[in-house]
């Protein structure tokens, strides 16, 4: 028999079961009932017939996919992608199968990657570029599409994130219990959630603390190892350049500590380095990087949880993870002025 030829009813009846019990069963390949012998038994039957899915024959007929569609502004960077990986991990537990779409954080390009994602009929969408300066994501709201937001935040829509403003509180507190008195921020857009809770929690334990933080010392740049580079010049040829710099994404703090080897400065001697998200190679590094541990795996998780709760009709509410600061090498007591 041609596989092109094997439906679902073809497999139900060499199983003997109704053709939704071999839905259920090809669909569950993982987590709760896929080691179930029945299970297991149509799986090989389907397979052993040449059965192949048709998602989107299924998708016509249903105006469902048992899909979900994420868009990311990219998938290359670290945090990004660790989340992407627990929440396919997650979908595809329940029987549901994901689909990755970068944007670039452009904001035409992520109404054109809805677009494209909504035309294969997902269930629904997990957003991690959400912008606070634009309206796509009101404007899927408005049209009853479900999703959650992931890593950025939007008032008014529901998400899952960090508490971004307690892990740049928590830095300040570091920073100032060292004796900091000029300290550098280089953080993301001001478009972008993470950005701007990071460094009004972290200005806002300086202060309490009564250290002021010069406008001129908070840099708008970006999350990458040039961004933080670029940053990091600024501050260093700064009439008063600081002995703390923190930069709000661990690229970032990654190419501070770049240009401080570049002017012949040290590390934690001369200037103290501080990153976010605490990933894995920031515990390797010449000198281990004190940052802020964000659960951005947790975070997939318990986005795609949200969502597939949202699909099925349940009670869902936002979730704010909550951050932890890990003290390494890179930063010490301010030195003597």
């Amino acid at each position: 028999m041609q596989a092109d030829r094997v439906t679902l009813k073809v497999v139900a009846e060499a199983a003997g079961v109704h053709p939704s019990t071999v839905s259920r069963a090809l669909r569950r390949t993982t987590g709760k009932g896929a080691d179930d012998p029945n299970s297991v038994r149509i799986r090989e039957i389907a397979k052993s017939l040449g059965y192949v899915p048709n998602a989107n024959a299924a998708s016509l007929k249903t105006h469902r996919s048992t899909a979900f569609g994420v868009i990311v502004p990219r998938l290359t960077d670290v945090v990004l992608s660790g989340t992407y990986d627990a929440i396919e991990h997650t979908a595809n537990a329940a029987g549901f199968d994901t689909f990755v779409a970068n944007s670039h954080d452009d904001p035409a390009e992520q109404l054109r990657r809805i677009e494209l994602l909504l035309g294969r009929n997902v269930d629904g969408l997990i957003i991690g570029d959400a912008r606070l300066d634009n309206d796509n994501v009101a404007g899927l709201d408005r049209r009853g599409v479900k999703f959650v937001l992931v890593n950025r935040r939007k008032p008014g829509q529901l998400s899952v994130t960090c508490d971004d403003y307690r892990g740049g509180w928590l830095i300040g507190e570091h920073l100032a219990d060292l004796g900091h008195q000029r300290v550098g921020i280089i953080t993301g857009p001001r478009w972008a959630s993470t950005a701007t809770d990071r460094l009004s929690g972290c200005v806002d334990a300086l202060e309490s603390r009564g250290v002021v933080v010069h406008p001129d010392m908070r840099l708008h740049q970006g999350f990458d190892a040039a961004d933080g580079a670029a940053g990091a010049r600024t501050l260093l040829t700064a009439e008063q350049r600081p002995t703390a710099i923190f930069a709000a994404n661990d690229a970032s703090a990654i190419g501070v500590m770049g240009v401080l080897r570049d002017f012949g400065m040290r590390v934690r001697d001369d200037v103290a380095v501080v990153g976010y998200n605490d990933i894995d190679l920031c515990a390797s590094l010449p000198v281990p990087l004190t940052t802020v541990r964000s659960p951005f795996r947790e975070m997939g998780t318990i986005a795609s949880q949200t969502l597939l709760s949202l699909v099925e009709g349940r009670s869902v509410s936002s979730a704010m993870l909550q951050p932890q600061l890990v003290v390494r090498e890179s930063t010490s007591s301010a030195p003597a002025q």
